[in-house]
């Protein structure tokens, strides 16, 4: 579900990751028929019940991505569709596998996200290009979808992503908007927002 997004990529058929984070998001209430999930607000997270790793194991597919960055800007256009697998560590971390198409292969990434004291937040850096990521899971209902923030900084600078991911390849209009305007609270223009195109590539081989 989630390799994170590198400042040199030149692959086709990319797929979002998991390495999400931020800092004074702001996060839709509970909405009627809901099944309890996550809200942060002002860089702290309050549970509408309590955060379980293990629940949000297992397979996801990538819905929906929204960055400012530079370069969700270039590669947007060959964005597709993705699975990831997670698993947790005895320590509570989260193992993650992602799986996308590269050229005619398919490709596996692994991660680890380290837990951070506050449920659902979690940390990951990546040893190739230096970026930090800060990870929270915002939402979830764990069965249907899950919906992740992170801020990823290098240098002096950052960025914003915001990620969808459900149990299925189709998520409902309603998850769908939930997703949009979410991003656009978070500042994102409509076109820093994605729905990811839907493939066939590579689905089998992250079983």
């Amino acid at each position: 579900m989630f390799w994170p997004p590198r400042d040199k990529d030149t692959r086709t058929g990319l797929c979002p990751a998991m390495s999400w984070g931020c800092r004074g998001w702001r996060v839709p209430g509970p909405r009627e028929g809901d099944s309890p999930g996550l809200c942060l607000l002002q860089g702290f997270v309050t549970l509408r019940m309590s955060f379980t790793s293990s629940m949000l194991t297992g397979r996801w597919y990538s819905i929906g991505l929204a960055s400012n960055s530079n370069w969700f800007k270039e590669k947007r256009h060959l964005m597709k569709m993705c699975t990831t697998i997670i698993s947790t560590t005895a320590e509570g971390n989260l193992e993650v596998t992602s799986t996308y198409p590269k050229g005619d292969q398919c490709v596996t990434r692994n991660s680890l996200y380290t837990k951070t004291e506050q449920p659902g937040r979690f940390s990951y850096t990546n040893p190739r290009w230096g970026s930090t990521h800060n990870v929270h899971v915002v939402e979830t209902n764990y069965e249907e979808y899950a919906l992740l923030a992170t801020q990823i900084s290098k240098g002096t600078g950052s960025s914003t992503m915001v990620l969808l991911y459900s149990r299925t390849k189709e998520l409902s209009p309603r998850r769908l908007e939930m997703f949009t305007q979410f991003s656009r609270e978070q500042g994102l223009t409509d076109d820093e927002i994605l729905i990811l195109p839907q493939t066939d590539k590579c689905m089998a081989d992250a079983a």
